[in-house]
């Protein structure tokens, strides 16, 4: 995809992520186990995905195309167990749904299985506008970085919210962990690492 341009998203952008994340995700077996309700949903979706954007705003980085048809949220992860407990989960369900354990609970499960022996990227989360899904634009995002770890020996990490999406990374080099991560009566998440590959 030779006319893909990819610009980093800024504040001043933070409408069209959350805009793009809500559209994205809205079917996403990991949502609708989150937020089983349609309409309930629609009203929350933009405000738990917006803790994800705000995060990659001030703590990563957000690759933006220009177009403003896709995303990727990426942070970099240092080695070694955090210093402190993680409040990202549990701001995700203050922001979205406090009643609603589910929405700190995936938060939770996926940090319990996060790799921290090695230094290495995250991608949090990409989203490609349902109308423009299908076209490589997500794999469009992913190379730039993956090319940067391949030429800096660094692993990258995700967790596959379906099996359609892990396809995906597995074409791009990510292998699966030893375990998925299991929603409480709902969905699999499947953990991925990639190895930088040799030059």
């Amino acid at each position: 995809m030779d006319d893909v341009r990819i610009r980093q998203a800024g504040q001043a952008d933070r409408a069209t992520l959350v805009r793009l994340l809500e559209d994205a995700f809205y079917d996403d077996p990991v949502c609708n186990w989150v937020f089983p309700d349609d309409e309930h949903r629609r009203k929350v979706n933009g405000l738990f995905l917006g803790v994800f954007a705000d995060l990659a705003l001030a703590e990563g980085r957000v690759d933006l195309l220009e177009d403003e048809t896709a995303l990727a949220l990426w942070l970099q992860i240092p080695a070694g167990a955090p210093e402190e407990e993680d409040e990202i989960p549990a701001r995700m369900r203050e922001a979205a749904d406090p009643d609603n354990e589910r929405a700190e609970l995936v938060g939770r499960l996926t940090g319990a299985v996060h790799p921290e022996d090695r230094a290495h990227e995250y991608l949090l989360m990409i989203a490609v506008s349902p109308e423009h899904q299908g076209r490589g634009l997500g794999r469009a995002l992913i190379e730039p970085v993956l090319e940067r770890c391949d030429r800096d020996g660094i692993p990258a990490y995700l967790e596959a919210s379906s099996e359609r999406s892990s396809r995906l990374y597995e074409r791009l080099g990510f292998d699966f962990a030893e375990h998925t991560v299991d929603l409480p009566d709902g969905p699999h998440m499947w953990p991925m690492w990639r190895e930088p590959k040799a030059r």
